[in-house]
């Protein structure tokens, strides 16, 4: 989790409308959030990837081809 420490402005109303933070504590929000939107586009192409993909082998077949092939 991140640790910021956000300062508040009050509006007329006195109420706080929104966070003020520090270039320091901006920046790795930031970056959470631009390494979350990649971790989502990451899985919605795995998601499309395994809708539309065809011709699965096992896993337990391609190792016995290898070590036939003596790449194993």
């Amino acid at each position: 989790m991140l640790a910021t420490r956000p300062k508040y402005f009050f509006n007329e109303k006195r109420r706080k409308p929104a966070p003020i933070l520090t270039a320091e504590d901006y920046r790795p929000l930031l970056q959470r959030l631009q390494d979350l939107r990649q971790d989502l586009e990451d899985a919605l192409e795995l998601e499309q990837a395994v809708e539309t993909a065809t011709n699965f082998r096992e896993y337990a077949e391609i190792r016995t081809e290898l070590q036939n092939e003596g790449k194993l």
